[in-house]
C-alpha cells in the first residue's frame, strides 16, 4: 500500500517535473516568467523600497511635474508624488485584483461547469444558456454595471471583474468534463459507489486543471486589464490610492509637456499584460504538447 502511495506520488513529481522541463525550452514563456517574478518582487517589497504615506500619497507641489532624474527615477505627478513608488504599491492592487477575480471566476465557473459537463441534460441547458446570456454582454460592460450598482470601491470592483469571466470558465470546464465523465476510470468510480460530489472533485476536477490553469493565466491579464480601464473612467480604486489606470487617467491633463506621467502607467500596464501572456502561451505548450505544431 505505501509503495502504491509512493509510486503515485512519483508519478505526479515527474508530471510537473516534465512540465517545468517543457516550459523552460520556451524562451518567451522564460521571459514572461522572469519578468512577473521581478513585478512581484517589486510588489511585495514595496514597503521597503519607497514608504506608503510619505512618499505615494504625500503631496509635494514644489516637486510637481518633474521629469525622471537621480531622485525621482520615473519622474513626479501633478501633486509632486514619485511616480516609481506609484507604481510598485499600484503593482499590489493591480496583482490583487487579478487574482482574486481571477480565483472568483474559476471557482463559480468551476462549479457550474462541473455541474453543467456531468449531469447534461435539463440542467446542463438552464445553465448554459444563461451563460449564453451572459456572454452576449461584452464583459467590460458588464463589469461597468456591477461596479455602477455596488459603488466604486477594491472589493466591489474584484467582484465586478470576476463574475464578468465567469462564463468563460464555465465553458472550459464544461467541454473537458464531457471529454472524460465517460472514460473508464470515471466507470469504476461509479461500479464501486463513489459518490458524485466525490467522483467530480476526486476524478473529474484533476484532469481539467490543464486548460484552466492556462486560461486564468490569461485571465489575470485580462483582469488586470478591465481594473485599469473602470480605473480609467473613474470606477476603479479611489485616489489617491495608486492604480495604473487612473494614474493614466490623471496625466492626460499634462501630457504634451509631462510625458513620463502617463508613459511610465502605460509601460507598466504593457509589460505586465505581455509577461502574462507569454507565460500562458508558454503553459499552454507545456500543459499540452499536442498543441504546438
Amino acid at each position: 500500500m505505501a509503495t502504491a502511495k509512493k509510486s503515485k506520488k512519483n508519478k505526479k513529481r515527474s508530471q510537473w517535473s516534465e512540465v517545468w522541463r517543457r516550459l523552460k525550452k520556451n524562451k518567451m514563456a522564460m521571459v514572461g516568467l522572469t519578468i512577473l517574478t521581478i513585478i512581484v518582487l517589486l510588489a511585495v517589497f514595496a514597503d521597503f523600497i519607497a514608504d506608503y504615506d510619505e512618499v505615494v500619497i504625500k503631496q509635494n507641489l514644489k516637486e510637481r511635474l518633474q521629469g525622471p532624474s537621480a531622485k525621482h527615477w520615473l519622474g513626479t505627478d501633478e501633486f509632486g508624488r514619485d511616480i516609481f513608488a506609484r507604481l510598485i504599491h499600484g503593482a499590489r492592487v493591480s496583482l490583487k485584483v487579478g487574482i482574486i477575480s481571477v480565483g472568483i471566476s474559476i471557482i463559480i465557473g468551476g462549479i457550474l461547469g462541473s455541474i453543467a459537463g456531468y449531469y447534461g441534460g435539463l440542467i446542463d441547458n438552464i445553465i448554459m444558456r444563461t451563460m449564453d446570456i451572459f456572454l452576449a454582454i461584452p464583459s467590460i460592460l458588464l463589469a461597468i454595471a456591477i461596479v455602477s450598482a455596488l459603488g466604486p470601491s477594491l472589493m466591489n470592483l474584484m467582484i465586478a471583474v470576476g463574475i464578468s469571466s465567469v462564463p468563460s470558465y464555465a465553458r472550459i470546464v464544461r467541454a473537458s468534463v464531457l471529454s472524460i465523465r465517460d472514460q473508464e476510470f470515471i466507470e469504476a468510480a461509479k461500479a464501486i459507489g463513489a459518490s458524485d460530489l466525490r467522483i467530480v472533485l476526486k476524478h473529474i476536477i484533476p484532469n481539467t486543471l490543464a486548460p484552466v490553469i492556462v486560461q486564468g493565466t490569461l485571465g489575470v491579464a485580462g483582469a488586470i486589464l478591465s481594473t485599469a480601464g473602470l480605473s480609467f473612467i473613474g470606477l476603479g480604486i479611489r485616489p489617491p490610492a495608486p492604480e495604473w489606470g487612473a494614474m493614466l487617467a490623471g496625466g492626460r491633463a499634462y501630457l504634451r509637456y509631462a510625458w513620463h506621467v502617463t508613459t511610465f502607467p502605460g509601460l507598466a500596464i504593457m509589460t505586465i499584460i505581455l509577461a502574462l501572456n507569454f507565460l500562458g502561451d508558454g503553459l499552454r505548450d507545456a500543459l499540452d504538447p499536442r498543441l504546438k505544431q
